[in-house]
């Protein structure tokens, strides 16, 4: 026993030496296998993408409701979010689209990943914090149903709209609708951004923001740069009104900020405002509106329960509004470039051929800059260093205005009409405690300056115009009105004080002049 004895022990001892350990018991419990992780970046081919980008997809579409593959890549994410990677192709929707929260639907580029929207198919922007970017979107054959929503509903805060270019027929509201609907989402709508975006050959609006319910219509802080609305309405139309960029339809809009943006082509105006909402703290800057107002002129005067007589054709449309407009251009557009009232204020804008090819003006007057009414806000009206230039009708017209304060205005051989360049009361009769400092000139227009029934005025700067009556003051109501420290260069006109025209009308001593000089073109 004892020779057994010391053979177990050797062997023990040996095992210990060479690091050998007991085996665990029989009936221990294994580990529980490791879950794979869920990635938060996903890809997905198209029918046509290349072999090489299928080889490499998480899901391939066939080319027919191709939403679902697209949707379930969406819904495969974790909670927290991630991409969903479109490789080059056609992705062919007859569905719906909806982003989870967090979610990023990224596409190759807008030449490269295209969705074509069909069977009222479209994209919904139903959650927060989503993003798009890098797609093309193509939407058409909606149903009523559907018809007032847009190829891209954003319904939903925290969005970013990325390098997406879109279309669509007459069928659909808008290629790009931000809609406040409290049946999806009843929180403020706000902090939403359109970068490098653009709506092209629609039959319907380009950027539409609205509203529905009662409650909370307000947007806020919603952002566009480098964003392009282009032939909207141009090739069929949703309604007679459609625009390029529509800001408040029936919603409020607070903290708006457009910047670098185009609107050209469009049926009616490009940049648009409705009257009625509440416009707080919008701001314009460097954007151009041109060849806007395409659809023909009404062919009977304004009444409001007439539709075929409502008209915009403006290159920027905001009354009662606060918006600035800081470095705007607007080219040929139909009926005016500039229409802004209540609250407008302009720096450095300039309009070019506002009506150019409109000749019948029966029932409209084009003007490149154009306010009324304007009086219910103090001031009611800033323009800094504007310009208007070749103008087919009035290069400015101001009217049922009261403190408007107009600083270094350019008005360059407008047409004019019925003789006038411009109108400062001429066709409503009210302009007052107001300041304007003009320099104009060109011989299209028998008057360059028009100063009806004018109360508490001051007008100064120059005038180059071979006219006889280059400034016509006139007008029963025309109470203290001065011009001070203006010249007029002319070749008719007798130098020396004088130069300005005041007709009979005026009452005696209501007009004041002080230092108004006629000066020859050829003296120093």
């Amino acid at each position: 026993m004892s020779s057994i004895l010391f053979v177990i022990l050797f062997i023990f001892t040996l095992c210990s030496e060479n690091g050998i350990t007991e085996r665990p018991p029989v009936n221990s419990e294994p580990d529980e296998p490791k879950k794979p992780p869920v990635s938060n970046v996903l890809w997905v081919a198209a029918s046509n993408s290349s072999a090489a980008d299928k080889a490499q997809a998480d899901y391939i579409c066939d080319g027919s409701n191709d939403q679902q593959e697209i949707q379930s890549a969406l819904n495969k994410l974790p909670p927290s979010g991630g991409v969903i990677n479109l490789h080059s192709g056609t992705y062919h929707c007859a569905g719906i689209i909806t982003p989870k929260t967090g979610s990023t639907l990224k596409g190759k580029g807008e030449s490269e990943t295209y969705l074509k929207f069909t069977n009222d198919g479209r994209i919904n922007v139903d959650n927060e914090n989503v993003t798009l970017d890098g797609l093309n979107l193509h939407g058409s054959n909606y149903s009523v149903g559907v018809k007032w929503l847009g190829v891209l509903t954003i319904r939903a805060s925290h969005a970013k709209i990325h390098n997406i270019t879109g279309t669509a027929d007459a069928s659909i509201q808008a290629v790009f609708l931000l809609i406040h609907d409290p049946s999806i989402y009843s929180p403020t709508l706000e902090d939403v951004e359109f970068i490098h975006c653009k709506a092209t050959d629609t039959g319907t609006y380009g950027f539409l923001h609205n509203a529905w319910g009662t409650e909370n219509k307000v947007m806020k802080n919603i952002r566009y740069e480098d964003c392009q609305a282009v032939n909207c309405g141009r090739f069929g139309a949703f309604n007679p009104w459609v625009t390029g960029f529509n800001f408040a339809e029936l919603n409020s809009i607070e903290g708006l900020r457009v910047k670098n943006c185009v609107a050209e082509g469009t049926l009616e105006s490009g940049f648009h405002f409705e009257f009625d909402p509440a416009k707080k703290d919008c701001i314009l800057e460097n954007c151009v509106s041109r060849n806007n107002g395409n659809k023909p002129y009404p062919s009977k005067p304004y009444d409001n329960s007439d539709m075929s007589t409502h008209y915009f054709g403006c290159g920027y449309y905001a009354p009662n509004a606060d918006v600035t407009f800081i470095n705007c251009t607007a080219e040929a557009n139909s009926m005016n470039g500039f229409y802004t009232t209540n609250g407008g204020k302009l720096y450095n804008c300039a309009e070019k051929e506002t009506g150019v090819g409109r000749t019948d003006f029966s029932y409209r007057v084009p003007a490149g800059f154009y306010s009324l009414p304007t009086r219910s806000v103090n001031p009611s009206l800033v323009m800094d260093h504007c310009k208007s230039i070749n103008s087919n009708g009035y290069g400015i017209q101001v009217d049922l205005a009261n403190n408007v304060k107009i600083i270094d205005f350019q008005l360059t051989n407008p047409s004019g009409h019925n003789g006038k360049g411009s109108s400062f009361g001429g066709t409503h009769n009210v302009f007052d405690n107001s300041e304007v400092n003009i320099y104009a000139s060109g011989d299209r227009a028998e008057t360059l300056i028009w100063a009806k029934n004018n109360i508490n005025t001051v007008f100064s700067g120059k005038i180059i115009s071979n006219s006889t009556k280059p400034f016509l003051i006139e007008g029963a109501r025309t109470s203290n009105v001065l011009v001070k420290d203006m010249e007029i260069i002319s070749d008719v006109l007798p130098p020396g004080p004088g130069g300005i025209t005041v007709e009979n009308s005026v009452p005696p001593d209501q007009v004041n002049l002080q230092n108004v000089y006629v000066t020859p073109p050829s003296a120093p």
